[in-house]
């Protein structure tokens, strides 16, 4: 899939195909995001489960059809659950995606996510800025889980860890950009309330799951869910608001109402452009 092949009747059948398809997304996440990841996985039209226990974990993603593995907390317990969880993915074909929250801040997190990618076969990564360049062994500032500073060659820095890891790669920002071994592709679409919400980098990652278990290719998953994220974060910009808490609301109120037939006429020639 080329930027030039992307047209609104197919970010329209995108999300029509996640709503009728109403996949299972097992989520072993961290706890401060997970009621907002779990919600926003339902508003696409998924089925949240959130098994974050070891046994537990691998017997929900049996059932699955999508496994979203994020970082945001690494008690043992729970890297024990993450990789039971990632083996029974990869045996039974389930697209998996990694969200390396706060990569590059400590050395745990970088022993933790280097163990993760050592033992599972990873169909997307999506990370901020910070975290994508943390994992190609650039230059990164992350303070925490945020992403601090200028990254003037993310695209470069996104496709070099697509090549490394053989996933697709979303680095989330301003712009967001996603990356494979062919190239990367710039999306623009979103909003700056987006970035005052704690946890819209964790729900877009759960977004990326939601539609890579109701889409068979990775890359078309990463690209329209990433752009219908967008767009939504653009609708509850539009909606009143008094700051980050009521807009937080809009948002998911505005991920409940894309619903596929409203994006049949959605102007997208200046939100997708190749990158490199």
């Amino acid at each position: 899939m080329s930027v030039t092949d992307i047209a609104a009747a197919d970010l329209a059948d995108a999300v029509r195909t996640v709503r009728e398809t109403e996949p299972l997304v097992q989520h072993v996440t961290n706890t401060v995001t997970i009621n907002d990841v779990a919600n926003l996985t339902l508003h696409w039209g998924g089925l949240p489960v959130m098994a974050d226990s070891f046994g537990d974990a691998g017997e929900m993603t049996a059932a699955a059809r999508a496994l979203v593995i994020n970082i945001g907390q690494v008690p043992d317990d729970r890297v024990e659950a993450m990789h039971e969880a990632g083996r029974k993915a990869n045996e039974r074909g389930v697209p998996v995606v990694l969200d390396p929250v706060g990569l590059g801040s400590t050395p745990s997190r970088e022993a933790v996510t280097e163990s993760l990618l050592e033992a599972v076969d990873f169909a997307a990564i999506k990370g901020n800025y910070g975290e994508i360049s943390a994992l190609a062994g650039v230059e990164a500032n992350v303070e925490g889980v945020e992403s601090i500073g200028d990254y003037e060659a993310i695209e470069e820095t996104a496709q070099s860890v697509a090549d490394s890891t053989d996933a697709v790669v979303v680095a989330s920002g301003v712009d967001d950009v996603v990356a494979d071994a062919d190239g990367a592709v710039r999306i623009t679409a979103g909003h700056e309330m987006l970035g005052e919400v704690v946890g819209t980098g964790c729900m877009l990652g759960a977004t990326v799951g939601t539609f890579a278990g109701a889409l068979e290719d990775p890359r078309e998953a990463a690209v329209h869910g990433t752009l219908a994220f967008g767009i939504a974060g653009e609708r509850a910009a539009a909606m009143d608001y008094a700051g980050p808490g009521s807009y937080r609301t809009n948002f998911q109120d505005a991920v409940s109402g894309v619903t596929g037939d409203d994006l049949e006429s959605a102007d997208l020639a200046d939100r997708l452009e190749p990158a490199l």
